[in-house]
């Protein structure tokens, strides 16, 4: 008689409460392996794939994608098979059969670490589930390299793509099997997806327009069809560029609807913080009127921070409420709002008071890429010691910015703009970026906060 057990998700290494199914990579009645990809699901950080902890017959999948699922519910069950290999008792990763295991909230330190040997790791202990060992946490089982990204592809419709980028297409309405691949070995990418989704060509549900497998059925629908969808709205300008109006793949219902992932993570965040932090502003305009050409706006901002952090510690540092602690840091590690379709990310810019300008934006770029494409590790969206909203990329002046603990400050940079400067002997025409400094004012006097800006406002004054 087979044995029968349940699949409890995980803490996936983040301290989350819950996580969203983006896709199943098997069905009811399906035979799965050891460590075969189960699931895809996204967290407030990641899209991470989850490897089945048994080897048998799946019996029940709870939930459909897009549902979501908390900490320590039943995620599947199992019919287990004494034929195949099963990961002995000693052997757990962390994935709890009951409620969420003690031993995962252990597990956020060592996650990024075995991701540089991954590919390695990965192709060695295929063949031996057994001889895989991961210290115990569920993210180091599910850290996936490219053999494995290749092999969920055979078994997920023969489309090569990481879950990352399979949770975009599912949001933009993108079907994987009629996108144009051009990453390494035929793989899908993130670029791939949202061109597909910013010209229409791939749409899920749409007739195909040049598919050469149903070719003897496909000719009459795909006549019919060519001639609506060229007088449809379609997401390009008159000169062929994307255009965007709102967030790709939104759609507004009139209906309430849960919030998940990013935004379920940002709405607790930002709650948590209004509880807890005594928030006062202040607002300045910094002159940058005597800047050469050439000057990159981010990266003086972040300048600017490491210098006024540097003169006024205060500002860079961690305040503990309960405890009524404070941790004044050395290094300036900054946090740097990035807004996505998904929701809000603040990466850190570790190190800042080590970078120069052009070190400053290639971290920058980095961070951003690694946000865009939910590649980037969770440790790397923690630990900073102060944070930038350059808000005003977009659009505003001036803003109150939200502290979020344990850091003690923010600051927000607007809208760049031109203002008349009394000079002597009259007026001249400078240009200014509006600023505005949120701190807790538990942590830290309104003098130090405004030393802070007045020393933020003298660098930014500098011509380079």
């Amino acid at each position: 008689m087979s044995q029968t057990k349940n699949f409890n998700l995980p803490d996936l290494g983040e301290g989350l409460p819950d996580a969203t199914i983006v896709e199943w990579f098997v069905k009811e009645g399906d035979v799965i392996k050891l460590d075969e990809p189960l699931v895809s699901m996204e967290t407030a950080k990641a899209v991470v794939e989850v490897p089945s902890p048994f080897s048998g017959t799946v019996l029940k999948l709870s939930g459909a994608a897009g549902d979501i699922i908390p900490t320590g519910a039943v995620l599947a069950s199992f019919s287990l098979d004494p034929n195949l290999p099963q990961r002995a008792d000693g052997q757990d990763t962390g994935h709890s059969h009951g409620h969420a295991a003690p031993a995962a909230p252990a597990a956020p330190t060592p996650p990024p670490l075995p991701t540089a040997a991954a590919p390695v790791a990965a192709e060695e202990a295929k063949p031996a589930a057994a001889e895989r060992d991961d210290a115990g946490t569920v993210v180091g089982a599910m850290q996936s390299s490219n053999a494995v990204h290749a092999e969920q592809a055979l078994a997920v419709g023969g489309v090569k793509a990481v879950p990352a980028v399979r949770a975009t297409a599912r949001k933009l309405g993108v079907d994987l099997s009629r996108v144009r691949a051009t990453g390494t070995d035929g793989a899908v990418t993130m670029a791939d997806v949202k061109q597909a989704a910013a010209d229409g060509s791939a749409k899920i549900g749409a007739a195909p327009a040049v598919v050469a497998a149903p070719a003897a059925a496909a000719p009459a629908s795909a006549q019919v069809a060519a001639p609506v969808q060229s007088d449809a709205r379609t997401p390009l300008s008159a000169a062929g560029k994307p255009m965007r109006t709102q967030p790709p793949g939104v759609v507004a219902k009139g209906q309430p609807e849960p919030l998940k992932g990013v935004r379920r993570n940002m709405a607790r965040v930002m709650a948590d913080a209004h509880s807890k932090v005594v928030p006062t502003t202040l607002n300045d305009d910094a002159d940058i009127h005597a800047w050469l050409p050439g000057n990159d706006v981010t990266a003086r901002l972040v300048r600017s921070i490491v210098v006024a952090a540097q003169k006024v510690p205060a500002m860079n540092a961690w305040f503990d409420g309960e405890a009524l602690t404070r941790t004044l840091h050395a290094q300036v590690d900054i946090g740097i709002a990035v807004d996505t379709d998904d929701g809000l990310f603040v990466p850190a810019l570790r190190n800042a008071d080590m970078l120069d300008a052009r070190g400053i934006r290639e971290g920058v770029n980095r961070l951003r890429e690694q946000v865009e494409a939910r590649s980037i590790a969770a440790s790397e969206l923690s630990g900073y010691t102060i944070s930038l909203s350059n808000f005003g990329m977009f659009a505003g002046r001036y803003a109150t910015p939200v502290v979020v603990p344990p850091c003690v400050a923010i600051v927000g940079a607007g809208r760049a703009r031109h203002q008349m400067t009394p000079v002597m002997g009259g007026v001249e025409a400078h240009k200014v970026i509006p600023l505005s400094v949120t701190f807790d004012h538990r942590a830290a006097t309104g003098g130090e906060a405004a030393r802070f800006l007045r020393a933020m406002m003298d660098d930014l004054a500098l011509a380079s």
